[in-house]
């Protein structure tokens, strides 16, 4: 019998010895699937196949560290070299991250979702679409969310999130979308402006139909491991109370090397 203040959820179901998760017991999940499968699985409820693990996959990693220049990195490093406790130096790193770090995913998101739609019910080609909105965005004097990069003109990980998107055949709509603003920018700046990592994550997640107010989302899940890593360095190896500077740093980790 329901009480009057009863709730409903259909994410899990806890009973003694036994843990449903979205219907699958969750001693099975932990036994043949991955960490990746799971976050698709409690969002949308369904397992994904294995291109659209491979993508989501692929997402996340590309977002797990950008070394100790973000904001999220440097609040998390300074609050733990207070002697705050390690929870609460990864909670400053994530309320870190907001519109200007992070935040343009979800906001590139919804201007390929706009395109695609206006492209869909006629209104014009993509392309042409793609300068119309670029020119709105100037006109207004505004920056495009998820293009251009304060340090990379020809950023790693978006050229293997393209590949991979195409090897999965997750370059739809969203994706010749986010091709169109790209080659249109820089047709219409004479210069190159590509797309950067929080643009072409933006379309990878609109190419998985994930909800778009989730879009940040990922970046956190992703980011959260990097953040872990340099609480535990920054306690460790630095001096407490240190002024942390954001560029005039020096990486003295393992030298590049190939993965296979």
């Amino acid at each position: 019998m329901s009480s009057s203040n009863s709730w409903e959820t259909q994410i899990t179901d806890v009973k003694p010895n036994n843990i449903l998760v979205r219907g699958y017991r969750l001693a099975d999940l932990v036994n043949k699937v991955s960490f990746t499968e799971v976050i698709y699985l409690v969002i949308k409820g369904e397992l994904p196949d294995e291109n659209a693990k491979k993508v989501l996959d692929a997402v996340l990693v590309a977002a797990i560290d950008h070394g100790g220049s973000p904001p999220s990195t440097l609040a998390t490093r300074t609050v733990v070299s207070t002697g705050a406790q390690y929870n609460a130096a990864l909670a400053a790193g994530i309320l870190s991250i907001n519109k200007y770090h992070g935040g343009a995913i979800e906001d590139c998101a919804k201007i390929i979702e706009q395109l695609v739609k206006k492209a869909q019910q006629g209104e014009s080609n993509i392309y042409d679409l793609a300068k119309e909105l670029i020119a709105e965005f100037r006109e207004k004097g505004k920056r495009l969310p998820g293009f251009g990069h304060r340090m990379h003109t020809d950023d790693p990980r978006v050229k293997v999130l393209k590949s991979i998107a195409q090897d999965t055949g997750f370059a739809g709509s969203y994706f010749e979308a986010g091709v169109a603003i790209e080659g249109s920018l820089t047709e219409v700046l004479g210069k190159s402006l590509p797309m950067n990592v929080d643009g072409m994550m933006a379309i990878m997640l609109c190419e998985l139909d994930f909800p778009l107010e989730l879009a940040n989302m990922f970046f956190i899940t992703a980011r959260v491991p990097g953040l872990i890593s340099h609480i535990y360095e920054e306690d460790k190896l630095q001096k407490k109370m240190r002024k942390i500077d954001p560029v005039n740093y020096e990486y003295t980790g393992v030298s590049e090397r190939d993965l296979y």
